[in-house]
């Protein structure tokens, strides 16, 4: 029975008790504990610099160069918090709410709400530490609307909210390195856990410049790893974002949940063709003034330009006039796929819609107009004015499409379409964030907690944030104050030198099967399984074929694949290998939970379960809990975790 330790009393008095009741550590007791975190993006860097501020010895790794390539640097958009500057109506329990209807009532009530919570923390912690957060002309923190949402509550930093976040945590980071509280492990891997007496106690970390295996313990172990978008072959993630981490930790015993809840973003530049190995994502805060659309005739392949406005369906705008362009990303993700499988796409693959800021454009230039007091002008002059605020609001976004597309996106519509960017599923965990492991926690996007079917825009960096400088700090000293009389355990412990000699074998099987196959080929080959059949779409009969050509998948890669290079050195190759090994075994799990999931909800869409609209059609009467799955070896058992809502009363979703 999955216990998830949510405290008692009101839904907004659970934290604070929580936070008056947990047990602590003494100053003097923490220099004694050490404890593991794995991963430096937004998550592990802030509970790195936070758990060593506190005293704890922390050990970070990352298998980049350096904490600053975290992916996390690339989230372009925001952050959210229910700060209310914009005087709208926001509050704690509106942004508690529209991430709770946003995740289509999938969601853990009591996780959600500490997120709304703690979120305006975040604000204050980061303008604290120097993050240039935009800001209005009198100089408050300025805040701009995200899909699923009435208000402005959104904080930026140009389209580099996430740059601007991770450095900010890098030099909390970095901060404790030089004072010797943290210890940094660059290019490294976490391949194999140790677990001693059934609790998390270190892990074994690959040398990825030197091939070594490594020993390292804990008394405590933090995946701060990220999501698993990468399983699709082709999403916005960087190219070495995996689920190796979570994956080990899955195979020890520690749950995972709701893996097929996966975030298609509705912004991105479209596929180009078959040589491509990432997509781009344009941000969502660029749907606060474009407006999204599409030919009112089918097959229309005049420019956009050409088109009479009487002749443009923005059917965004149609379909849900309450929220308009701004409705949430599953939703704006499936009525693009819709107008394009119906024949409405543009560009040459038809495969996208348009991203207009032609109105914007004039809109903020004729308000410039009137604030310059400059009377009757010009059109080109109102155009010119238009052109320069959007360029300050969105500018390295606009000149980032513009590289990659080599069209001015001031002058014409952006081509986008929808492209895999965000996992709601990951490792099960309660409300410390503790996996089913004791002693092995969950960070970020890592887990699954707060999300439910379908993430929010600018919701991820808060999660982030919030777990690592404000609930972690709180939750593992609750577990560490009963594990002060535990010594350091030697890692000639007979569990490290099994658990290093089982990640050595599996390094020599893969380099011994000396095959004919690329490891690329195979990830594209199960990318395009994943993403045809449990994508945007999916049906009973496409994810039971899915399982069944993912299990032959499996069985190709494990015979006929072929990495050239050595063991002890670096090989990137290698490195991919296991990975996508690793992917290979998620993508069959994923399509299992698809298909054990009989309705849709959020970024789950069964197309046998839909309103007669199109909508998402849930079944609260069944489906309302979390997906916990248990590795079994070669199968998995299914565990529910039954989602009560005390507040929110679940209904259809409506953003119309």
């Amino acid at each position: 029975m999955l216990d998830s330790k949510i405290p008692g009393g009101t839904l907004d008095s659970k934290w604070t008790k929580y936070k008056g009741n947990v047990k602590l550590v003494n100053p003097a007791n923490k220099r004694k504990l050490e404890v593991i975190i794995v991963g430096t993006g937004l998550a592990g860097s802030s509970a790195a610099a936070s758990l060593g501020e506190m005293g704890y010895k922390v050990k970070a790794f990352c298998f980049q160069d350096s904490p600053r390539r975290a992916h996390s640097i690339a989230a372009q958009g925001g952050i959210n918090a229910a700060k209310n500057y914009q005087n709208d109506g926001d509050s704690v329990y509106r942004l508690f709410y529209d991430t709770i209807k946003g995740g289509d009532y999938r969601a853990r009530e009591a996780n959600v709400h500490r997120l709304a919570e703690v979120s305006t923390n975040i604000i204050d912690q980061c303008v604290a530490q120097g993050v240039p957060f935009a800001r209005e002309y009198g100089g408050l923190l300025s805040n701009r609307s995200f899909g699923g949402t009435q208000v402005q509550r959104t904080f930026y930093a140009a389209g580099q909210t996430g740059q601007q976040l991770l450095i900010g945590a890098y030099q909390a980071l970095e901060r404790q390195v030089a004072l010797g509280t943290v210890s940094m492990y660059a290019r490294h891997e976490m391949v194999e856990l140790v677990i001693i007496d059934g609790k998390a106690r270190g892990i074994i970390a690959r040398n990825l410049v030197t091939g070594e295996l490594e020993r390292h313990f804990a008394h405590a172990v933090l995946l701060c790893t990220g999501g698993y978008g990468n399983v699709f072959y082709l999403s916005t993630n960087a190219m070495g974002s995996n689920v190796t981490a979570a994956w080990k930790a899955h195979k020890q015993g520690a749950y995972f949940a709701n893996p097929c809840f996966t975030q298609i973003h509705p912004t991105c530049i479209p596929v180009s063709g078959d040589h491509q190995s990432k997509l781009t994502l344009m941000s969502e805060s660029l749907r606060n003034d474009g407006r999204i659309w599409v030919p009112a005739k089918q097959g229309d392949d005049r420019p956009a330009n050409e088109i009479p406005e009487e002749e443009k369906d923005y059917y965004l705008e149609r379909r849900y006039p309450a929220f308009g362009n701004l409705v949430p990303r599953d939703v704006a993700s499936r009525a693009a796929k819709e107008r394009c499988d119906a024949g409405y796409g543009v560009g040459s693959s038809k495969q996208a819609v348009y991203l207009d800021y032609a109105a914007a454009i004039q809109r903020y230039g004729k308000a410039e107009v009137s604030k310059r007091n400059l009377g009757n002008v010009a059109p080109d002059v109102i155009t010119a004015l238009g052109k320069e605020v959007v360029k300050e609001k969105y500018g390295n976004l606009f000149d980032m499409y513009a590289k990659i597309t080599g069209e001015n996106p001031y002058e014409v519509p952006m081509r986008i379409y929808p492209a895999v960017h965000y996992t709601m599923g990951g490792l099960w965990v309660d409300y410390e964030l503790k996996t089913t492991i004791d002693g092995l926690y969950a960070l970020g996007e890592a887990n699954f907690s707060e999300h439910g079917a379908n993430r929010l825009g600018a919701s991820a960096l808060m999660q982030g944030l919030a777990d690592g400088y404000f609930v972690i700090p709180y939750t593992l000293g609750n577990y560490l104050a009963d594990d002060i009389r535990t010594q350091s355990i030697s890692t000639d412990h007979p569990a490290f030198v099994e658990a290093e000699q089982k990640a050595a074998d599996r390094i020599n099987t893969l380099m011994s099967i000396k095959g004919k196959q690329t490891v690329e080929s195979f990830h594209k080959r199960l990318g395009k399984i994943i993403w045809d059949k449990c994508g945007m779409a999916r049906n009973a009969e496409g994810l039971k074929q899915a399982i069944k050509e993912v299990q032959a998948l499996k069985a190709e890669f494990w015979s006929d694949v072929r990495i050239p290079g050595e063991i002890n050195g670096m090989n990137p190759e290698l490195d991919k290998a296991g990975r996508v090994a690793d992917f290979i075994e998620l993508g069959e799990l994923m399509c299992l939970d698809a298909l054990e999931r009989n309705e849709s909800c959020g970024g789950h869409f069964r197309e046998e379960f839909q309103t007669p609209d199109g909508e998402a059609l849930r079944d609260d009467e069944n489906y309302m809990y979390v997906a916990a799955w248990e590795n079994k070896g070669d199968k998995w058992e299914l565990h529910k975790e039954v989602l009560n809502y005390e507040i929110v009363k679940p209904s259809q979703r409506s953003y119309k």
